[in-house]
């Protein structure tokens, strides 16, 4: 037998301050993917100083006043939020030196991004008159500082988008529904009054679920525990009409999904797939496991609809028909990606089904 004796291979000088210099930058990214403010700065100043090479360095917001320092010279703080009022207002870098810095001189670089324009500045102290080297290598850290800090508005901006969509699907919850609910509470009051009692605890439970204000995702058995109170209210109403089978795999209850993703496809199987029907019908949902990712659906029995009118017009089409199923769409595309927004399956008469589709884990997505 021939053994084979593998030798490591050493890296060059050159690899190895490229792969200390990626380091050092994700090390800064991390704190600034937060936004721009002082415990961010304090974070990232050391790696951003590394990156620069400067004696010390120093970050200001948009008004110039200091967030954070790493290094020595202290004393250089004012001139350094001075300069950085001046770069922030020019939009041009500012250097000073000579009388006041010790023989040192600070070089203050504006920060611009592209959607809060002007955020702050970044100031590097050097022993002496910066050459252009340096000069170059601090416009190039602070241009990759407001990188980091769009991508950080970018995420704030999406996050305030997902809660306007929520705030939306929230409004598009059927006033008939709550109509009809309350109505039918109201008829079993003096007929049931221990039945009337469960429905409103029902109701309440439901509308306190819908209306709660943490987190854009949930867990599907928390979804299926409020499709479940919208149930018992809908049979409350419809009795024998409204039939309701589950299928579930136990393993994917704790699957992350989009908040309220499941509630306008139980709806819109209630309203559009069995109101007009009649003798109403069934309502099958079913989530089962596919290796990485969790398929979940609802299928009626209903009337169905013209596949045409939703491909001519997409999800929010048919006037009114499917309403809320664009939004679910959406929101399932931006947090996994264009492989997992909704499918419609659906012919006249011949009932609906819509599927969706959710990976079993994705890196940032968390309840």
């Amino acid at each position: 037998m021939k053994w084979l004796r593998w030798r490591r291979t050493v890296t060059t000088p050159a690899e190895r301050a490229v792969h200390m210099a990626l380091h050092t930058a994700s090390l800064a990214a991390k704190p600034l993917r937060r936004g721009l403010d002082a415990d961010s700065a304090r974070e990232a100043a050391p790696s951003l100083r590394a990156l620069t090479g400067a004696e010390a360095l120093g970050v200001s917001d948009s008004s110039g006043t200091l967030l954070a320092w790493d290094g020595p010279h202290t004393e250089l703080e004012p001139v350094f939020a001075d300069a950085a009022r001046r770069a922030v207002e020019t939009g041009r870098p500012v250097l000073v030196s000579g009388a006041g810095t010790g023989g040192r001189s600070v070089l203050a670089q504006p920060l611009v991004t592209e959607y809060n324009g002007m955020v702050g500045a970044l100031g590097a102290v050097t022993s002496d008159q910066p050459d252009p080297g340096m000069v170059g290598a601090v416009a190039e850290v602070a241009r990759y500082a407001c990188g980091q800090i769009e991508l950080a508005e970018l995420d704030a901006s999406r996050a305030r988008l997902d809660r306007a969509e929520v705030r939306a699907l929230r409004a598009q919850i059927s006033p008939h529904f709550i109509y009809n609910a309350l109505n039918t509470i109201a008829s079993f009051v003096r007929t049931d009054p221990v039945r009337a009692r469960e429905l409103i605890l029902d109701f309440a439970d439901f509308t306190r679920y819908s209306f709660r204000s943490a987190g854009e995702f949930t867990v599907l058995a928390d979804e299926l525990k409020n499709i479940d109170r919208y149930l018992i209210l809908e049979r409350a109403r419809f009795g024998d009409a409204l039939q309701v089978r589950l299928q579930v795999a136990p393993e994917v209850l704790n699957v992350v999904l989009p908040f309220l993703a499941l509630q306008p496809l139980v709806e819109n199987a209630v309203r559009h797939g069995l109101a007009g029907k009649a003798g109403g019908g069934t309502i099958v949902i079913t989530a089962v496991d596919e290796g990485t990712d969790c398929v979940i659906s609802v299928e009626d029995d209903g009337v169905g609809m013209n596949p045409e009118l939703l491909r001519s017009g997409g999800l929010d089409a048919a006037e009114g028909a499917h309403v809320g199923l664009g939004n679910v769409d959406d929101r399932l595309r931006a947090a996994f990606g264009d492989d997992y927004g909704l499918v419609v399956e659906t012919a006249p008469g011949a009932g609906t089904k819509v599927s969706m589709r959710v990976p079993k884990f994705r890196a940032g997505i968390q309840v």
